[in-house]
């Protein structure tokens, strides 16, 4: 196995097809499936699982950051965090970190993976990309080829061309999404694969290739790299040069023109999670074929994916249908109506409601928060605090905040004051008063927020200083937008 490869890992998926639970700012790769597995975590660990693999490269939305970064902090795993400031597809967000890889000389392998498919039989897959690494030292840009296991006409196809060696070959052409009836014949062919979207490359090689067939997308992604910033554990590209770069994927901007493009045909259970029939489908059935999580409780159902995350769900004499429970929101459809959820997605976004894109739950460096109530002039949230972590100081204009402890100990900063607070203390931070909420214990700090007033809206914060390097409201010139972080 080479030992000079680096696991890339894309984050730039939305998940709509998996609302309501994953949302704009919340998407399917971040979201939490149960004591904590999530599947970015999920492909990071089969990642670090690969010999010879280093720390990761992370590329992610600005504004799914503190997922990304808090997975990683649970997993104890270093890396570097590439954010764009909008997403451009998959051709520019491997240039990023193609070009972070070429830094100071070096010339890495790049093992891109996304982060929000499921992939079972890790030895399987640590030997396709052994055999792989092989091919791309050579020069090739490899892609990982899922043996089909039947005519699946929603995803792309791959068809192999001459063999090169380590079990690789060439790429004859690909094919997007294709009619039934020339899947049948793809499948009955035996030479075509499932595009899994995976990918093994020099990192020179790419940027290469990319130069040739796509010179603007590597002029702009060029050009945003020379104007990075740093920012803690963030390292952000120039915003205005990355935002001139077209958006196209590798397949459209390279592979598809390449003559390095080669095919690893890769024999395990894959799924790209693309809807909630995909969920229904990888998940273990009972007797009467139905796939249930969380609290669920059924009579005379059959068929049937029932997924409850908040209270109990309860179905009878259902089938062939999908009930999704979530806090704010729930989704009911027929089985085979699924992939509509998108336009259901489209009419939220359409009606600025505000569940197409928020979810009650948000993390942030310093812990995270979820709504559990929100009504006319008050609502109330869970806020979670990390050990040693820290709140802005700040101040809001319409609203006042009554804070109670349920666990740990708060030290809480109200117009320079300082004063320490334990299980069951509470205590009031008026209108207009500046503050500031700090964990200085050693176990999480969890506490319930109240807020009330004629104006609860994210954006009355006036925030005066940040721990971490985010920008106060003197150095923006307007009222700080969004959660007081």
């Amino acid at each position: 196995m080479q030992q000079n490869l680096v696991p890339v890992i894309l984050c730039g998926g939305s998940g709509t097809r998996l609302w309501p639970l994953s949302r704009e700012m919340y998407p399917k790769q971040f979201v939490d499936l149960g004591a904590g597995r999530t599947l970015f975590g999920d492909t990071v660990d089969r990642a670090l699982q690969v010999p010879g693999c280093g720390s990761p490269v992370v590329i992610c939305n600005e504004e799914h950051r503190f997922y990304a970064a808090g997975d990683l902090q649970r997993r104890k795993v270093q890396a570097q965090i590439l954010l764009e400031p909008e997403g451009r597809n998959t051709a520019p967000a491997i240039a990023l970190a193609a070009l972070a890889l070429c830094e100071g000389g070096k010339d890495a392998l790049m093992l891109v993976l996304p982060s929000d498919h499921v992939l079972e039989n890790g030895p399987a897959f640590q030997t396709s990309v052994a055999k792989a690494a092989e091919l791309a030292a050579q020069g090739y840009i490899v892609t990982f080829g899922i043996k089909p296991t039947g005519p699946e006409t929603g995803f792309g196809y791959i068809q192999q061309g001459e063999a090169l060696g380590s079990g690789g070959f060439a790429v004859a052409r690909f094919v997007e999404k294709p009619k039934r009836q020339d899947a049948d014949a793809m499948l009955t062919s035996g030479n075509f694969y499932w595009n899994s979207g995976m990918f093994l490359m020099r990192a020179s090689t790419y940027l290469a290739e990319l130069q040739h067939f796509g010179p603007e997308i590597h002029a702009s992604c060029e050009a945003a790299w020379r104007m990075r910033k740093t920012d803690s554990d963030f390292v952000r590209p120039g915003k205005a040069a990355f935002l001139a770069c077209p958006s196209d994927s590798i397949d459209y901007a390279v592979m598809e023109h390449s003559k390095k493009s080669a095919v690893m045909p890769l024999d395990v259970f894959w799924s790209d999670l693309g809807s909630w029939e995909a969920f229904y489908q990888t998940g273990q059935q009972d007797e009467n074929h139905n796939v249930c999580s969380g609290d669920v409780l059924i009579e005379d159902v059959e068929n049937c994916y029932l997924h409850a995350r908040h209270r109990l769900l309860a179905a009878i004499g259902l089938h062939d249908v999908a009930v999704v429970e979530t806090q704010d929101a729930v989704l009911v459809a027929p089985r085979d109506q699924l992939q509509q959820v998108k336009r259901v997605v489209a009419r939220l976004r359409r009606n600025n409601r505000p569940e197409y894109r928020l979810h009650p739950l948000v993390y942030r460096p310093w812990g995270s928060y979820e709504t559990l109530i929100m009504a006319d002039r008050f609502q109330v949230k869970r806020i979670v605090v990390n050990p040693g972590a820290e709140l802005s100081l700040q101040m809001h204009h319409h609203r006042a905040e009554h804070w109670v402890v349920v666990s740990g100990t708060a030290e809480v900063t109200k117009d320079g004051e300082k004063r320490l607070f334990t299980e069951n203390q509470s205590t009031y931070i008026p209108v207009g008063a500046s503050h500031r909420l700090k964990n200085p214990g050693v176990i999480p700090l969890v506490l319930i927020e109240i807020q009330s007033g004629a104006y609860l809206g994210e954006d009355d914060i006036v925030r005066f200083a940040d721990a971490y390097g985010r920008e106060t409201t003197e150095q923006k010139g307007s009222l700080q937008c969004g959660r007081e972080d």
